[in-house]
């Protein structure tokens, strides 16, 4: 059975990629703290050219990791990104009706930041949301925002990522960039 991958011309409908992502979800939601759908799903785009997901796996000391979320990913043939204990912060998988699989990993303290960078669009994350924090002196590392100092800061909500940023915050499907 050849596996078909979304392109331009073959992208996939909300209903269609939103029950999808949901399956995904719940194959993972045993092995996480934490998961949510994001990217143009989120966002409720008509037509969805891949899936993004972000997760906050259950501690690796209880092997969940390796022996249950990985399990599950590795099913799924790899474009990049490496299940590995420890090491992975996102993975790129083919899932079985053909559409990509973008899997973010993330921390508590870093939900906030990236469900907000991933949820996107690429522009609106890039030109409000990057450009907002480099305006505050602030950098990202490993989804983290630091300041000048080094001194980390926690964004454990989306919500709180817009309030960092001193940003009103947008709704996931009135996030554009014009």
């Amino acid at each position: 059975m050849e596996t078909k991958v979304a392109t331009k011309e073959n992208k996939y409908p909300l209903d269609k990629a939103h029950a999808i992502a949901l399956d995904v979800v719940e194959q993972l939601r045993p092995y996480c703290e934490r998961i949510e759908v994001a990217g143009s799903i989120r966002r409720k785009k008509t037509e969805i050219g891949d899936i993004e997901i972000v997760a906050i796996p259950k501690p690796y000391s209880s092997g969940l990791f390796e022996n249950g979320l990985a399990a599950v990913v590795n099913k799924w043939p790899k474009v990049k990104g490496e299940m590995t204990f420890g090491l992975v912060k996102y993975t790129q998988r083919i899932l079985p009706s053909g559409i990509k699989l973008d899997l973010f990993f993330a921390e508590e303290g870093n939900w906030g930041s990236i469900l907000g960078i991933r949820t996107g669009p690429a522009e609106y994350s890039h030109n409000v949301l990057a450009k907002s924090w480099v305006r505050h002196g602030l950098h990202s590392k490993g989804g983290y925002l630091y300041d000048r100092d080094g001194e980390k800061y926690e964004v454990r909500e989306e919500k709180d990522l817009f309030r960092l940023l001193g940003l009103p915050y947008a709704e996931p499907e009135d996030r554009n960039w014009k």
